[in-house]
């Protein structure tokens, strides 16, 4: 599949037209007649309860907090590729850093227990597992995430993957990224890797991250990374 049929594909639909939120509000509205925002009673507030066994939170994604882009055998990622290229992000600030999670982690887990939180979701970056996106995983990367998993369990917070949150390895990207659909075979290489070193401790797994905003913004408008627009053809 070209980029363009790519493309093509994923703006064909209704849900990415001009119109999409109006049609989801107009949507609600049918569905609930007469109301309005603000028209629940505060006598119902009042007496709303989270359900028994809810799970109090975080979300972070690997390129956000992790830093260490370059360390312990991690190959590039979209995001590294991008941040470092002159003019793509102003004042040249990248993530290379971060909130140095890579090595910071067992303090901003003790600082999660304190908050009481019961569920924390991370992501794992590809790129430090699979290095060139194929292949045999990175052992480095598969003991820190292992740690790390270990740890939230010992602090009695559920640790909750998602596979991929936009950081795609950048030789993948390099054979022609998402659109290319060998990239299906690739990603299921790459989840099993993680579901057999991991799959004993992780229970709850995501497999993508608003799946909309990689090919959309990502690949359609050019918004997001790796920001590589392409006109549709229709």
């Amino acid at each position: 599949m070209s980029r363009e049929e790519f493309t093509s594909s994923i703006t064909a639909g209704p849900a990415f037209g001009r119109n999409a939120g109006s049609a989801a509000t107009s949507c609600a509205t049918e569905q609930l007649p007469g109301s309005v925002p603000g028209s629940i009673s505060e006598s119902v507030i009042r007496e709303a309860r989270f359900p028994e066994g809810f799970l109090w939170g975080a979300a972070t994604a690997s390129y956000q907090v992790e830093g260490a882009w370059d360390e312990d055998g991690k190959g590039e990622s979209i995001w590294d590729r991008f941040a470092h290229t002159p003019g793509k992000v102003r004042g040249g600030v990248t993530g290379d850093v971060a909130c140095d999670q890579y090595h910071l982690y067992p303090q901003d887990i003790a600082l999660a227990k304190q908050l009481n939180l019961k569920s924390y979701r991370f992501s794992i970056s590809w790129p430090r597992i699979q290095p060139a996106g194929i292949g045999a995983p990175n052992l480095k990367g598969i003991d820190h995430y292992s740690r790390f998993a270990d740890t939230l369990l010992d602090a009695g917070i559920r640790p909750w993957c998602t596979m991929y949150h936009w950081d795609l390895p950048q030789a993948l990207e390099d054979r022609g990224g998402w659109p290319n659909r060998d990239l299906a075979g690739y990603f299921a290489d790459y989840a099993g890797i993680l579901a057999k070193h991991l799959g004993d401790r992780i229970t709850v797994w995501a497999p993508f991250n608003m799946p909309w905003a990689i090919a959309y913004m990502g690949y359609a408008v050019g918004a997001f990374r790796p920001a590589a627009p392409v006109s549709p053809t229709f």
